[in-house]
């Protein structure tokens, strides 16, 4: 099996564990989960340098996820890549569990506790400076939703990155188009949005953020220009792999019911029969 269909395989597995944990605890952010899975896949499984049995190892590369309300697929991962059991995700969202709706630093793996929107990249910032004045060559990667695009503390960690020539530092946006209260351009428009980035320093890369081939091509090959800190515009479906569910606002946070729940079992159990 090439490597391409190995990632493929297991963002369809991890969209499966998602979609349990969420079905099972009845809660959850099912849309944006499902459309970052293919990014986060990418992340873990091929990209970061990161060791699941030495968590705090002071040279690994560092994730924040900004976007912390899709948390669904960030546990899932964890999870598989060992950084603590399988059997904790059941307690998802139950009482008293670590794995709460928003990542939780007392989870190994977790970098930062986030959920308030807009806090993801200035804390990535810091952490990619850091390395800059401690000698160090980890890269710092972060998850941003394209409605927090409109938080003003965005703004204020681009123009930070762009002063300190954080080319250690990659940012990826899960450019969906929907947000809680609808389409984003409805909301608070975001066009032209590569030009805004490009002018606040950064070197921006736009990719078909649930295309796995393209999603390994652009990460491994960031820095794109050494100096600058790097954007990745990740253009994504809400609810993608659930044929029902995608480019759906309401999925944003809803709960399938069970009939919904079986057929979108079936529909990924599908995907996984031709990746071979």
């Amino acid at each position: 099996m090439d490597e391409i269909t190995r990632l493929k395989r297991k963002a369809a597995e991890i969209r499966m564990e998602l979609l349990t944990m969420i079905y099972e605890a009845r809660t959850g952010h099912t849309g944006g989960s499902l459309s970052n899975t293919d990014i986060l896949t990418v992340l873990y499984y091929k990209i970061m340098n990161i060791d699941p049995k030495n968590p705090k190892w002071e040279d690994r590369d560092r994730y924040v996820q900004s976007k912390g309300h899709s948390v669904e697929s960030y546990w899932a991962i964890l999870a598989d890549r060992g950084f603590f059991p399988k059997e904790e995700l059941k307690t998802f969202s139950q009482f008293k569990s670590r794995l709460i709706g928003h990542p939780n630093n007392k989870v190994p793996g977790v970098e930062m506790n986030t959920g308030a929107l807009g806090h993801g990249l200035p804390i990535a910032v810091g952490m990619a400076l850091a390395a800059k004045m401690d000698g160090k060559s980890y890269k710092v990667y972060t998850l941003m939703g394209d409605g927090e695009q409109a938080e003003g503390s965005v703004w204020e960690g681009a123009m930070s990155a762009s002063q300190y020539k954080l080319d250690n530092l990659v940012a990826v946006i899960d450019r969906n188009r929907l947000q809680i209260t609808g389409s984003t351009e409805d909301v608070m428009g975001l066009e032209p949005l590569a030009d805004k980035w490009r002018s606040f320093g950064w070197e921006v890369v736009e990719v078909d953020g649930n295309d796995i081939s393209q999603l390994v091509e652009v990460f491994t090959n960031t820095p794109k220009v050494a100096g600058k800190p790097t954007i990745i515009i990740a253009n994504t479906v809400k609810g993608k792999g659930i044929s029902f569910a995608e480019n759906v606002g309401a999925w944003h946070h809803r709960v399938p019911t069970k009939e919904e729940y079986e057929l979108a079992m079936q529909e990924l159990s599908k995907q996984l029969e031709v990746l071979v």
